[in-house]
């Protein structure tokens, strides 16, 4: 059941860019926690009104949310990866961009009228 959620300020690119990336994205989810990307879920929503550091900059901040735990050692490549990406993808710096971090138990998130717990 991992998740990744990009919300930015900046607007969306053409429809094709934006597929391309969630895929990359949910490839790259998958192969981070070693999970089948057949329950990776993608979200993507841009023009959202956001700010950083006091400013209307470019902005993203990213929701990585997964059952199970995550270590210190996934989350800090996972964090350098999806940056990079997201710098290169959508022209946001790593700087300006906060990606949080959930686990998930599995009896809190439901799927197929049941749960993963």
């Amino acid at each position: 059941m991992p998740l990744i959620k990009v919300q930015t300020s900046v607007d969306s690119p053409a429809k094709t860019d934006v597929e391309a990336m969630l895929k990359q994205l949910s490839s790259g989810l998958s192969k981070h926690l070693g999970k089948p990307e057949s329950y990776v879920m993608t979200a993507f929503e841009s023009s959202v009104p956001m700010t950083f550091g006091g400013t209307t900059d470019p902005v993203c901040y990213v929701e990585i949310k997964s059952v199970g735990s995550m270590s210190s050692d996934q989350t800090r490549s996972m964090s350098s990866d999806f940056c990079e990406q997201i710098s290169s993808l959508l022209g946001i710096p790593a700087n300006r961009t906060y990606i949080e971090f959930a686990d998930a138990k599995g009896s809190m998130w439901g799927w197929n009228g049941s749960t993963f717990g």
